[in-house]
């Protein structure tokens, strides 16, 4: 399983989202079954294309994510992958 952790920013946005455990190989898949678990949370974070979105970063314990575009990147047992929304504002 992968330990997946959400920043506070995107909970205000899914109040029910929790860090969890996610099974799936790549990125890809782990998005998969977070949006069955919290529709409309992989739409906030990719677009049509499926391509991550301009203002979220996701790092697979401290190197972030290589593939924005098709989200292959691999993931192992015990892997931690932290996704967050950027802020800005003033």
């Amino acid at each position: 399983m992968i330990k997946v952790r959400f920043t506070s920013a995107l909970k205000r946005f899914f109040p029910r989202l929790k860090d969890e455990s996610v099974g799936g190989k790549t990125v890809a898949d782990i998005l998969s079954e977070l949006e069955i678990r919290y529709p409309g949370l992989r739409y906030y974070l990719t677009d049509d294309q499926g391509c991550l979105r301009e203002h979220v970063n996701i790092f697979i314990g401290q190197d972030l994510l290589s593939d924005r575009y098709h989200l292959t990147d691999t993931l192992c047992e015990g892997d931690e992958i932290y996704i967050m929304q950027a802020l800005s504002g003033g």
